[in-house]
């Protein structure tokens, strides 16, 4: 049987890149069964519109009635995922959809239970950003791992992969950025086989358009503790 995989497209005023990220799924040449839902969290620009207009491209668009976070969408999209995998796709152009080849033949060689994108151990590029940025990324990701016993390069990269039945939706308790802290603690608690992926990556900067923020780091490790 082929890999069912459930693409989760969390959106907010990502009206210059929402389209071309939904192509560029909808022309991978993958062997598998998927379903990609969006959400709109109450976008103020052209991002439902543009949803409206190419319906084709995606099984389902959900809307917040306002902005909620990150967090709360990916909660509001895991209720209608019926993939044995799911992998969170940002819907700017920071992330490569082209890399889903390389989760895709780990989960057929080794059956995982988690896949996580590096951008630390990249594939063919990686955009270079903010130093600070850099600094907090290593920061969390070493905290989770001395928590947790594993060792992982990035676990704030958006590529993150995992059987559907290792997370109940219903537990999650974030609705902001630290949810993935969230996510990944629980995962880690019950499945066994993790791996990790090189990616690429094109970050953005505040100014194109990146959301998250320096504060969001004392979250992530409240919820890492």
């Amino acid at each position: 049987m082929s890999l069912y995989l459930s693409i989760i497209i969390p959106a907010y005023n990502e009206e210059p890149t929402i389209l071309s990220i939904l192509k560029k799924i909808h022309n991978l040449k993958l062997n598998i069964n998927k379903e990609i839902i969006i959400i709109d969290d109450c976008s103020s620009d052209q991002t439902h519109k543009i949803l409206l207009e190419n319906q084709h491209l995606y099984s389902k668009l959900l809307r917040n009635s306002a902005n909620k976070g990150k967090g709360y969408s990916i909660k509001k999209a895991l209720k209608h995922a019926k993939g044995k995998y799911i992998i969170f796709q940002d819907a700017d152009l920071e992330y490569d959809p082209n890399d889903y080849i390389k989760f895709i033949d780990i989960c057929n060689k080794f059956n995982p239970d988690l896949i996580i994108g590096s951008r630390i151990r990249y594939a063919d590029y990686t955009r270079s950003h903010n130093f600070y940025n850099k600094i907090g990324n290593n920061l969390i990701t070493t905290i989770f791992n001395l928590r947790h016993n594993t060792t992982f390069t990035d676990i704030y990269s958006c590529y993150v992969l995992y059987k559907r039945d290792l997370l109940n939706f219903k537990e999650l308790k974030t609705n902001g950025f630290e949810q993935q802290a969230e996510i990944l603690k629980m995962i880690v608690k019950k499945g066994k086989l993790f791996y990790e992926v090189p990616i690429n990556y094109s970050g953005r900067t505040i100014s194109e358009g990146k959301k998250i923020r320096w504060y969001s780091i004392f979250k992530v490790i409240y919820q890492i503790l």
